[in-house]
């Protein structure tokens, strides 16, 4: 079925379901990635240097686990809307808070604060959609949502070109534009309605809501296991070339602003064209299949993306990088939540995500430290590491277990 055509068998409230979760993690995304393109102007406000400034990324990404389980299960106890509200709010504001930081220190503890908020949303917001929307339907909404982190990513490229560079304001406007996130929260208030899955279950088995997490997970523990060394490695796929990326262009290849940002679009339009293109073609060749074809398939990318030689032929390596990265990723959100049991899939996704971002979280300030001491070389160290991490992202996806379409809200394990 075509990506249209599932689309239209969706109901107005399905419909205002995924696109409230999609927004969600779109925006959380883009407040995410601001810090991206203003790292080496924090490093000269402050003083400092760059790889100091990474360690704000590793700080977020360490943090998201504790939000992803203090969320997660506030989301499985209360409800998938109203947690979700808060955590948008919660995540904005602390965006906000990052622009009169006075301090490197205070800045780092901000990001860290910020985790926090950004590591509830991703769990929470996939739970909701993917529990609202048809079996069918879920390889394409899969792949809808998780686009939304390369549209974060994308909208964070346009806000540096416009108050970072056209309007000169500097990097501390940029995080003043990260708490609009939270007119999000209007829209899932006047629109948006709680996981019929969630609300069946609490219906039925009020008690069930009330059980401790290690009670939940109970013959589940390895599951667990698998699906956090799995995240792991998407996330040092994802990270590892997304992260330095605009370094890599301004530090070592020495362009402008514009082009730094034609090049981080191009990018981000391939990351939205594999996500969907993937997650859609999940339902049909099985999620394993289509994750382990995309992570291979970014191999012959690589000499493009780092090493074109010209804009032109960098934005033809950026963007089919990225169609194959986030083609994988694509694949994630329906392929963990089938994976979750039905008390705990407002947890265990997210939380699964979150502690495979915690073992990658150095990735951004590992290849900073490799880079700076192989003269600078961001080309090699980018490519030598996608390299590595996307055979190991295939074989543990072709290790795993595989059980789409399997029903929630029937017991499903």
């Amino acid at each position: 079925m075509s990506l249209l055509a599932t689309l239209r068998e969706l109901d107005s409230t399905q419909r205002h379901t995924v696109l409230a979760s999609f927004l969600g993690w779109t925006l959380d995304a883009f407040d995410f990635f601001l810090l991206v393109f203003v790292l080496n102007d924090i490093a000269g406000d402050f003083h400092v240097q760059k790889t100091e400034v990474t360690l704000g990324i590793l700080l977020t990404l360490a943090a998201r686990p504790i939000g992803a389980l203090l969320f997660g299960r506030l989301a499985d106890r209360f409800g998938r809307r109203p947690v979700l509200m808060v955590d948008v709010l919660l995540f904005s504001a602390l965006e906000l808070a990052c622009a009169f930081a006075p301090s490197l220190t205070v800045l780092l503890v901000l990001r860290f604060a910020f985790g926090i908020a950004m590591g509830g949303e991703w769990g929470i917001g996939a739970s909701l959609a993917l529990e609202s929307v048809p079996i069918k339907a879920r390889g394409l909404v899969s792949g809808l949502l998780q686009s939304g982190y390369p549209c974060g990513y994308f909208l964070g490229a346009i806000a540096y070109w416009v108050v970072f560079d056209a309007l000169g304001l500097g990097w501390r406007a940029m995080f003043v534009a990260g708490a609009l996130p939270a007119l999000l929260v209007l829209y899932v208030r006047a629109r948006v309605l709680e996981s019929p899955v969630w609300l069946a279950a609490r219906a039925g088995h009020a008690k069930q809501s009330r059980r401790s997490m290690r009670e939940s997970m109970r013959g589940h523990w390895k599951r667990l296991l698998y699906m956090m060394l799995l995240m792991m490695a998407f996330n040092m796929f994802s990270h590892g070339s997304q992260d330095m990326y605009p370094t890599f262009l301004k530090s070592q290849l020495h362009f402008q602003t514009g082009t730094v940002t034609v090049l981080t679009m191009l990018l981000n339009v391939g990351a939205i064209v594999g996500g969907l293109g993937f997650g859609t073609w999940s339902e049909h060749i099985g999620r394993r299949r289509a994750m382990i074809v995309a992570a291979l398939l970014a191999l012959p990318c690589i000499p493009l993306w780092t090493y074109g030689g010209s804009v032109l032929l960098l934005g033809i390596g950026a963007f089919l990088i990225q169609v194959m990265v986030q083609g994988a990723w694509g694949v994630v959100p329906a392929y963990l939540n089938e994976l979750s049991p039905d008390d705990v899939r407002g947890t265990l996704p997210g939380f699964a995500y979150q502690l495979g971002n915690l073992l990658a979280a150095s990735t951004a300030t590992a290849q900073s430290w490799l880079a700076d001491h192989s003269g600078g070389n961001y080309a090699v160290v980018m490519a030598s590491w996608m390299g590595l991490v996307a055979v190991l992202l295939a074989l543990l996806a072709w290790l795993g277990p595989e059980v789409r379409g399997i029903g929630f809200g029937r017991g499903s394990s």
